[in-house]
């Protein structure tokens, strides 16, 4: 009997905000509590940031107001302002899981004097197993990460 290899299709999004390259990739990374549904923190109480520490390595964590922390990964890549790496480190229970690592890739494209290209791909969703399909699927859902884009996309135009 030969495992079978599970293949996964990552989710992609693109679009086109009214910011120069360097300030769409500042908004994305150091302004992720402006855009982040709230609704999608995994905190008790409300949430008082999200945080991408600028640096490969950097982690990626919501705070919320009581002083609690919520890891959601860390920074594989950084190169400001064409490219991040993230690592997604939750689980289809939704908690952190340091042995757990999918990938969410973001570029940033100049499109003239003062718009750019955000390509966004989530992949590597292999890593959820027996759930992976599953965990596609809610991570494809419009109230994913299409709202998480929209949100951004308010923010800066």
């Amino acid at each position: 009997m030969t495992a079978r290899t599970l293949s996964v299709a990552p989710i992609r999004r693109s679009f086109v905000v009214r910011v120069p390259q360097l300030r769409a990739y500042e908004i994305f990374t150091g302004r992720m509590v402006d855009w982040v549904p709230a609704e999608h923190s995994l905190l008790e109480a409300a949430r008082a940031q999200v945080t991408i520490e600028p640096r490969v390595g950097g982690r990626w964590f919501e705070s919320g107001q009581d002083g609690a922390r919520c890891d959601w990964g860390f920074v594989r890549n950084w190169e400001p302002p064409f490219r991040v790496v993230l690592v997604w480190q939750l689980s289809s229970e939704w908690q952190f899981d340091p042995s757990l690592e999918t990938e969410i890739e973001v570029t940033f494209g100049a499109e003239g004097d003062d718009c750019t290209r955000i390509d966004f791909e989530h992949r590597g969703l292999e890593a959820y197993g027996e759930n992976a399909e599953l965990m596609r699927e809610k991570l494809d859902a419009p109230t994913a990460w299409d709202h998480w884009h929209e949100g951004l996309q308010a923010l800066i135009g």
